[in-house]
């Protein structure tokens, strides 16, 4: 059992491809098994009306400049595919629209993802699934007749999945953590299910791989008092350290399920029974 556990840097750099690299160094240090990261086209995810009001940000005043600020452009995306082959990490990134989509698919990477947001967006899913890469699908603010529908899609172009068990509230109640509908959504769609999470802290995490999860991903910061909206539903450096390890321990406490004496049971065994 390896859960594959993804640490989601999201739009959490800010802009700043430095801030990127050391998120990146994190997620190595820790063990991670890949980095995430999210690509919009501005124009196309968001309307005109919606860009033009008013924000303050690092950037500006108005949405547009908070967005586009958030944006990594080729030059960047070439520098972190390069990055991470140095530091032999995998990276993808969930794209919001087809036309970030493609831009994807200049780089070699092994995954896709499909965010909850994107759940219900079918012309996205269907550019996604013809690619036949293996694809993360979060379910968050999804209902069942719409994970079907995202199914069917993936089934159709035979694209290998993962259903990740998802609460799009950011950072989300421990009481609305749900893990036990892992298990459903397994047995349900008959298919590896994982957990994307946005509590604080990293106690959730551990219990959904203890629930069934085969997949783990964290949005992950250098510091959560820094400016973004994803940054308090983060978790910084040390505990992404403490998740990775605690998720390696749990898979060990797991075990196999199969009922057997260890040698040094047996030994007791000798010794208590004669």
């Amino acid at each position: 059992m390896h859960t594959f556990i993804t640490a989601e840097i999201g739009i959490n750099h800010n802009g700043d491809l430095n801030l990127a690299k050391k998120l990146i160094d994190s997620a190595v240090v820790a063990g991670c098994d890949a980095v995430k990261f999210q690509k919009r086209t501005v124009d196309k995810v968001y309307t005109q009306e919606y860009l033009s009001q008013s924000r303050t940000s690092p950037w500006g005043n108005t949405q547009r400049a908070q967005k586009e600020g958030l944006e990594f452009g080729k030059k960047e995306y070439d520098e972190i595919d390069a990055y991470c082959r140095e530091k032999g990490v995998e990276w993808y990134a969930s794209a919001w629209d087809i036309d970030s989509q493609k831009f994807l698919q200049q780089y070699s990477c092994k995954y896709n993802k499909v965010a909850s947001a994107m759940l219900t967006n079918e012309e996205l899913l269907e550019e996604i699934a013809k690619e036949g890469k293996y694809t993360y699908i979060a379910t968050g603010m999804s209902t069942f007749e719409e994970i079907d529908r995202a199914v069917e899609i993936f089934k159709k172009y035979q694209c290998p999945y993962e259903l990740m068990h998802c609460n799009s509230t950011y950072p989300m109640p421990i009481e609305d953590a749900n893990l036990k509908i892992i298990k459903v959504l397994s047995e349900k769609y008959q298919c590896k299910v994982g957990y994307s999470g946005h509590e604080e802290g990293t106690l959730v995490s551990t219990c959904a791989v203890a629930a069934g999860a085969t997949s783990i991903e964290r949005h992950i910061t250098i510091d959560k008092t820094m400016y973004g909206s994803d940054q308090k539903a983060s978790i910084e450096p040390y505990e992404l350290c403490r998740l990775v390890k605690d998720i390696r321990e749990t898979e060990k406490i797991m075990g196999t399920g199969k009922k057997m004496l260890s040698a040094a049971e047996e030994e007791v065994k000798r010794k208590l029974r004669g």
